[in-house]
């Protein structure tokens, strides 16, 4: 993985592979913000001169590699846009995406130093995490050696008070991200519930969590008749995984739910092919939720936190559940299975009643729920559901800081009537395909006391990025809400009225 460290020598003279400087877009051609200073001089004064003549404009994430011809100890400069400058200070999340883009375009570079704006520790945690996710290529299966390494080293030039610590942090936080990237592009011939639980237990060891796990028996006798239906239809048994990380000055904890649908075929209810090939990602949700308990425990953060891990496999077989059959859920209430694809909930209800025997002060649920998310949101933006308004509200605000795209949603009285079955006490489906995201959540709702305040974050569309990379996103799995986890859970640390670390 690329490592990244703190360097408060000034741009033009750092040794590197690259440097990268940001440049705005002004009336009067693009300009360099502050980090890049003393590299328009270093270029005999002609860095506008270049840059206009090769296009480029300062717009946010464009890119251009200058080569310096001596002029500089970096062989090539990268200009990366910043779009125009803001009159106080830097939007963290424009930082991440530039320093993403331009290390991105890095490739095969053994380093590369940051001289973007990064004047306070907050500047320079947002450099060095935009730096570190841009980095990130997928090559596990890769046999033909034609795909460049990503950049080894990257350097934040900056001296603020405090920068050190904030790319520390940033580190941690990355490297969470980095394995939730990874779990989600690995193939499901790979990745299968015992398998990822096996990696949560090495791992979450490894870190101080504490990792309990359900197998399929334990699943049955303590009936768990969600993840079991679910996951009775495939030669691979569900899982059910615990993980749990206390600090003794804690006053507060956090419960977070994740969907872990290693490979969902829609069951007998069979998905079209086309919707199938990207189906790996159905375990998003789990993974952010595993990625974030060990950056929770790797930096120690004050509070307690619990995370579960509902894993199952969805597949069509002479085993696997039928539309009609009935489920009875560790919760106790039953449920009428009409679509088996509409299994996500299923599984989430079962860690959810789970969750509440732990008695959080907030529970969270994160899943790629709903292709109805990406209807009404796009592929980025994850829309949030509660069942308390201000926790929706905050919810979508941390998601935004961490520039991870979110909108709250309702969750309208009028469409739980759709969701009535004739013989259980609630089906998994409404006959209507009209705000099926919502009735999504109606559904687990269902199944928490209104007086524990609950969220839930359908990110069908941000886990999993179909399109090109942008910023420090990668085609492929996105790691999407493992940071916004992080900063819930820093939010809820000590008494509770901190807030969350950049």
């Amino acid at each position: 993985m690329t490592t990244v460290r703190i360097n408060a020598s000034d741009a033009v003279s750092t040794e590197t592979g690259a440097l990268i400087v940001g440049i705005h877009t002004t009336p009067d051609g693009p300009r360099t913000a502050p980090g890049g200073e003393g590299l328009d001089q270093a270029l005999d004064g002609r860095l506008t001169e270049i840059l206009t003549t090769m296009g480029f404009t300062g717009k946010a994430e464009e890119v251009v590699k200058i080569p310096t011809f001596g002029a500089l100890p970096a062989p090539v400069a990268v200009a990366v846009g910043l779009g125009e400058a803001p009159e106080g200070d830097y939007d963290q999340e424009t930082l991440r995406r530039a320093a993403g883009a331009a290390v991105r375009s890095l490739a095969g570079t053994p380093s590369a130093a940051l001289a973007l704006p990064a004047r306070t520790a907050a500047e320079a945690a947002a450099v060095a995490l935009g730096g570190l996710l841009g980095a990130y290529d997928f090559t596990r299966y890769r046999t033909n050696g034609d795909r460049r390494p990503p950049v080894g080293e990257i350097v934040v030039l900056s001296g603020a008070a405090g920068a050190e610590e904030a790319a520390e942090r940033s580190a941690t936080v990355a490297e969470s991200v980095t394995l939730v990237r990874d779990l989600v592009n690995t193939p499901p011939s790979d990745l299968w519930p015992a398998r990822f639980a096996e990696i949560a237990q090495e791992k979450g060891g490894e870190a101080g969590l504490s990792v309990e796990v359900w197998d399929e028996v334990r699943l049955k006798e303590e009936g768990f008749g969600g993840i079991v239906g679910v996951g009775q239809g495939s030669v691979n048994p569900p899982r059910l995984v615990r993980l749990a990380y206390s600090h003794p000055e804690a006053s507060r904890k956090v419960a977070f739910v994740g969907k872990g649908i290693t490979f969902d075929s829609g069951g007998l209810s069979l998905k079209p092919s086309a919707a199938m090939d990207w189906m790996k990602s159905d375990m998003g949700g789990a993974g952010a939720v595993f990625g974030a308990l060990l950056a929770i425990a790797r930096l120690g953060l004050p509070v307690n936190a619990v995370g579960y891990l509902c894993l199952a496999e969805n597949m069509p077989s002479g085993s696997a559940q039928r539309p009609s059959d009935v489920l009875h859920t560790y919760s106790g209430k039953t449920v009428e299975v009409l679509d088996t694809d509409a299994e996500g909930r299923l599984v989430l209800i079962d860690g959810i009643a789970r969750a509440l025997e732990d008695a959080p002060d907030v529970i969270i649920d994160v899943a790629t729920l709903t292709g109805a998310q990406i209807v009404a949101l796009g592929w980025r933006t994850a829309g949030v559901m509660a069942n308390d308004d201000a926790l929706r509200e905050e919810v979508v605000r941390i998601a935004g800081e961490q520039g991870e795209g979110a909108w709250g949603m309702p969750l309208p009285a009028e469409l739980r009537k759709g969701l009535d079955s004739a013989v259980a006490d609630i089906a998994n489906l409404q006959p209507e395909r009209w705000g099926s995201m919502l009735a999504a959540g109606i559904f687990l709702r269902e199944f928490v006391p209104q007086s524990v305040p609950w969220a839930h974050v359908d990110m069908a569309g941000p886990a999993f990025n179909k399109g090109e990379p942008h910023g420090y996103t990668p085609k492929g799995g996105t790691g999407a809400l493992t940071r916004t986890l992080v900063a819930i859970a820093e939010r809820y640390a000590g008494n509770g009225t901190s807030e969350p670390a950049v």
